[in-house]
């Protein structure tokens, strides 16, 4: 049953949390554990969680000694090779605390737009699901090229969120709710409730690319929103640190709420770049 609010996450029978690179990586890696935790208590409860994870490459940067995020596509799709073993190793590590075990989903766009290859991703899922195993989603950027990249995974996680039949989205940040501007501008207000259909054009919703390890911000976080919104699937906006109140339907972020009619559509349309995908938001498409 769609979650028509925050406090119904709580009792949701499947819902999908999305957490950035920034989050989870370099001296950020601890939240992990925290993560798995939330997770680990709706589980127990009896909720399907599907976790979308960035972080691939960002957790190969150390290893690799890069200095930074890498430019080239190689040396990113190198990149993400190693650090996709290195994170799904350590959520592993983590969740044997609790008896749960974790399959890897690796997707490209072209999954989602392929109709054999969605129906193919949206199976395994389901049967992972059926199993009791925590699916941990991810582009995969070992063979993504620039031209059929999601863009970001807050939008891969409202896709998949679709894919799934999720009763709502918790897409995690680095802050505890959106503003109506940059919270470090004067004057910025937060916003707790984002009725559907709402015109947020007056707000300004940051920069595309947030840090060194990943991209995304609140920008990228509205957009995935909307493309959820309309099918149905309420979202909640809110911190990394902020997973177990989020699961357990506390008042906290940013809620978008679902729209009450939604029509039946396909998972994904024309796969776009953040930009784009930011633009169309702000133009209302």
């Amino acid at each position: 049953m769609t979650a028509i609010d925050r406090s119904a996450i709580h009792g949701s029978r499947r819902v999908v949390v999305k957490v950035g690179s920034s989050s989870i990586s370099g001296d950020a890696a601890h939240r992990i554990d925290t993560i798995v935790e939330a997770i680990a208590r709706a589980h127990e409860r009896g909720t399907e969680i599907v976790l979308v994870s960035s972080g691939a490459i960002a957790t190969a940067i150390p290893f690799l000694d890069l200095g930074g995020r890498p430019n080239d596509l190689a040396t990113q799709q190198a990149a993400a090779a190693v650090g996709q073993n290195v994170l799904m190793w350590r959520y592993q590590t983590s969740l044997d605390r609790f008896r749960i075990l974790a399959g890897q989903v690796l997707l490209t766009a072209g999954d989602l737009e392929n109709t054999t290859h969605r129906s193919n991703a949206r199976r395994a899922m389901e049967r992972l699901l059926g199993l009791r195993i925590l699916p941990i989603v991810n582009e995969n950027d070992t063979v993504a090229t620039h031209e059929i990249r999601f863009g970001d995974n807050d939008r891969l996680a409202a896709l998949v969120a679709q894919l799934i039949g999720a009763d709502a989205l918790v897409l995690l940040s680095d802050i505890d709710t959106l503003y109506t501007k940059p919270p470090s501008e004067p004057g910025a207000e937060p916003i707790r409730h984002v009725a559907y259909g709402d015109d947020l054009g007056g707000f300004e919703f940051g920069s595309v690319v947030v840090n060194s390890v990943g991209t995304g911000g609140a920008a990228t976080k509205v957009s995935a929103a909307r493309l959820a919104t309309a099918a149905g699937i309420g979202v909640l906006v809110t911190s990394a640190d902020l997973v177990d109140a989020a699961l357990s339907g506390d008042d906290i972020g940013t809620w978008f709420a679902p729209n009450p009619e939604p029509a039946a559509a396909p998972v994904t349309g024309p796969v776009r770049t953040v930009g784009e995908a930011v633009a169309a938001d702000r133009l209302g498409a």
